[in-house]
């Protein structure tokens, strides 16, 4: 359960190895976290996780292996990571993505379907496994790493933004599904951060690094907003933004 100042104790992470994800954990044991479980891929990445939120105060951690390229594993690995929790689960956060280039591989089918099924499709799979298993519970909170690339999609990211936008909006709706079950939900919408999946991109204007990212998310844990922005300051850019006309939003934006 939550100690007394509302801080999570008992935290699951689905796609536990990603920077944003390592950064938010460190927060979080920091805080009082004690239990820890973090489920990816790379078995290596996950235990240099797990390792890093011992020291930063966990008395317990675990791992669960799972591709997130595979829907099929998605209820197993919400039930295992949950069973290795071995208690209430206060905090499950969906951390789970892949960015490619979309130039070199919009004319793919497979691997769209691979961007299909990472960005969107596995963590809606994974949602209805933790919906169940928390309204059953009756409490607990869950935290979906967006983007605000999914406010309005751009034709230089189309697949992977329009894949998000897919789940920022579906996930709108579980957290109104949850209203009066002692469950909520919290959308995260980063901009670009200086991270593995972004390596490589030119600098745009409001990067952050992952860290500041996981300060704006104890910051939206505590107040309960609805929606996360990281900076906050693109929560009101994007109030313009998204109401462009079209031409003039390619203009600013495909530059």
């Amino acid at each position: 359960m939550e100690n007394a100042f509302g801080q999570p104790q008992n935290v699951v992470v689905l796609g536990g190895s990603s920077d944003i994800a390592r950064a938010i954990t460190k927060k979080l044991c920091a805080a009082r976290t004690h239990t820890v479980v973090l489920a990816g891929r790379n078995q290596s990445l996950l235990d240099e996780a797990a390792a890093e939120a011992r020291e930063y105060g966990a008395t317990s951690t675990d791992t669960v292996l799972f591709d997130a390229e595979d829907a099929s594993n998605a209820q197993r690995t919400v039930s295992e990571s949950f069973e290795k929790v071995g208690g209430e689960i206060d905090l499950v956060i969906i951390a789970v993505g892949l960015l490619e280039d979309q130039f070199k591989i919009e004319n793919d089918a497979a691997a769209v379907e691979r961007m299909m099924m990472v960005n969107f499709t596995w963590p809606v799979v994974a949602l209805a496994e933790i919906r169940k298993r928390l309204v059953a519970q009756g409490s607990g909170r869950i935290l979906v790493i967006s983007s605000v690339a999914s406010v309005r999609v751009r034709r230089v990211m189309y697949l992977y933004a329009g894949a998000k936008a897919g789940l920022d909006r579906l996930c709108d709706g579980l957290a109104d599904s949850l209203e009066g079950t002692g469950v909520s939900l919290q959308l995260l919408r980063p901009g670009v951060v200086r991270s593995k999946m972004t390596e490589g991109q030119k600098p745009v204007p409001f990067t952050t690094g992952v860290n500041e990212v996981a300060e704006n998310v104890m910051k939206g844990l505590a107040s309960g907003d609805r929606v996360i922005w990281s900076p906050p300051l693109l929560r009101y850019l994007f109030m313009v933004l998204r109401h462009l006309p079209k031409p003039v939003w390619r203009k600013i934006m495909e530059n």
